[in-house]
């Protein structure tokens, strides 16, 4: 997917006119129904994208609320690999995943 950020619609259209051109050089066509203009909010990759920044889908943190307490060694390193993605939003993570 491509995503396109910019600062002011004026500059969106710029940035845009700037992509359409460089796709249309390199061969690749874009179907309209596949794409989305001028949002201000973006669902990618389990994050939230928006003029406030970068924060976790709350929807994507439910598996990980409602993992069930590990058992074993490899249900917590199945764990730790699951809340490790939100990482940066845990603050000393290292320091509390460290045994």
């Amino acid at each position: 997917g491509v995503i396109v950020f910019s600062s002011s619609i004026d500059e969106h259209i710029k940035h845009l006119e700037e992509v359409f051109k460089l796709l249309t050089k390199a061969g690749f066509k874009l179907k309209r129904k596949k794409c989305e203009f001028f949002q201000e909010k973006l669902d990618y990759l389990g994050y939230i994208v928006s003029e406030q920044g970068i924060t976790p889908n709350l929807k994507k943190l439910e598996s990980i609320i409602n993992y069930h307490a590990p058992k074993n060694t490899k249900e917590l390193s199945s764990f730790l690999g699951l809340a490790s993605y939100y990482r940066k939003f845990i603050r000393v993570f290292a320091d509390k995943a460290h045994p």
